[in-house]
């Protein structure tokens, strides 16, 4: 691994580390684009946009839109979307559950797809937001108790014999973390409102999530490797940042960067894909130019960001034996003949051409004809801003494990290939008809 490899990957393992949820990720991504002089909108308030302004606004907090508006009339539009989120735990409302009179347990969800095993004896902890409320005002707060606070401990192989043969776990038994002995009742609310500064009676609700708190590590024969929490899909949401914040921007292009929430409970919410939250934005912003969006979109690009499926060491069955990634190979091109995948012969053709301007190398990934693959936000959001998309995606392993996999040199090359992205010039007068400009 090289030294610009490996700094990129601790810079995004840090990233990671920072936000063990929707919510952090987006206040995280907001605060990296004001050290870029991105200047923070509201959808409540009214917009002034300036010719070659930089500006941002999230919706939920837990979405995010930036963009850059040209310095000339706008000739295309350039859109990169990705996802806030990652499976894991989430609070009920009455989340404290006491069992034998001895023991504080916290009554949880499952939020997303997860394995369900990985979470078993590692330290966890809660964070998300709260809503708090004073002299009749609510606002709301992110929240990390960043510290070993709770644990799912697994059932001793004396006492399961099924454990390495296939056991099916319950969330509603076998998940539930232990929080602490019987005499910590109230004790996690104190905690929340210790770490926010305001009383207990303050915290009027809250979204909580348990979160897996293990540090991020490179390893390898050669430091090649790195594994860490939520690689789905921070590293997509971060890479797709740096790329789009590292290009030069186009005077004729109005660049969007998108990433979204709720993708891993299917992005049908008002802060995901979706919603009409990206169309919402673009619109406002053609309204203040005085583009026509419709005309715009057909001169547009979309890259779908999420990460893929990388050929499994130990199970090289399990995937399609032509169109399967490996780690470290570069971007991975992903399509389906269902449209699970967005990706066409126009969009795949188009984003190759791109990347190889930049000599990013170029993976392709479909899956096995008999198996069922996952889906993503590009068909989506296409849904509601028609545009040539590609899916593309960073090849991992243990996807959806609490502690998940990737190539270090694979980060470098999602920048890369984003940055020559957004510094492309597309033209689409007809139907069918594309011209790219270097």
């Amino acid at each position: 691994m090289t030294s610009e490899s490996k700094k990129q990957t601790e810079k995004l393992i840090d990233f990671i580390r920072k936000s063990p949820t929707a919510f952090h990720a987006v206040e995280n991504i907001g605060g990296i684009l004001e050290k870029n002089e991105f200047e923070r909108l509201e959808e409540a308030g009214n917009w002034t946009l300036k010719p070659g302004g930089c500006y941002y606004l999230t919706r939920n907090l837990s979405s995010v839109i930036a963009f850059r508006i040209p310095q000339k009339k706008a000739r295309q539009i350039l859109i990169s979307a990705s996802h806030t989120d990652s499976p894991m735990f989430k609070l009920k409302s009455n989340y404290e559950s006491v069992a034998f009179d001895r023991y504080l347990k916290l009554d949880t969800e499952v939020y997303g797809g997860t394995i369900l095993s990985t979470w078993l004896d590692r330290p966890l902890s809660v964070g998300g937001r709260v809503i708090l409320k004073k002299d009749g005002i609510f606002w709301v707060k992110t929240i990390k108790i960043d510290r070993d606070l709770v644990l799912i401990p697994s059932v001793a192989i004396h006492m399961n014999r099924e454990a390495n043969s296939g056991y099916t776990f319950n969330p509603a038994v076998d998940l539930m973390p232990l929080f602490g002995g019987s005499g910590a009742k109230g004790a996690l609310k104190q905690l929340l409102a210790e770490s926010v500064g305001c009383q207990p009676e303050e915290i009027a609700g809250g979204d909580l999530f348990v979160y897996n708190r293990m540090n991020g590590c490179i390893w390898g024969a050669q430091d090649e490797f790195f594994s860490s929490p939520r690689i789905d899909n921070l590293m997509c949401a971060y890479g797709t940042l740096q790329g789009f914040l590292k290009s030069a921007p186009r005077s004729d292009s109005l660049d969007l960067y998108f990433s979204a929430d709720n993708e891993e409970t299917g992005s049908d919410t008002k802060q995901g894909a979706g919603s009409a939250f990206l169309r919402d934005v673009t619109d406002r912003i053609c309204e203040q130019l005085g583009i026509d969006a419709r005309q715009l979109f057909a001169s547009g690009f979309m890259v779908s960001a999420d990460n893929g499926h990388a050929r499994h060491p130990n199970h090289p069955e399990l995937c399609d034996p032509l169109n399967s990634p490996h780690l470290n190979g570069g971007v991975v091109i992903k399509s389906n003949a269902a449209q699970r995948y967005t990706t066409d012969g126009v969009s795949e053709a188009i984003f190759e051409e791109i990347c190889g301007r930049a000599n990013i190398p170029v993976q392709h990934f479909a899956n096995r004809s008999d198996m069922r693959g996952g889906s993503t936000l590009g068909s989506i959001s296409n849904t509601k801003v028609p545009l040539m998309t590609v899916d593309i995606g960073m090849a991992q392993l243990s996807m959806h494990s609490a502690f998940e996999t990737a190539g270090c040199a694979d980060i470098g090359y999602l920048v890369g290939a984003m940055k020559q992205f957004y510094e492309t010039g597309l033209r689409s007068e007809r139907d069918g008809e594309i011209r790219l400009i270097f």
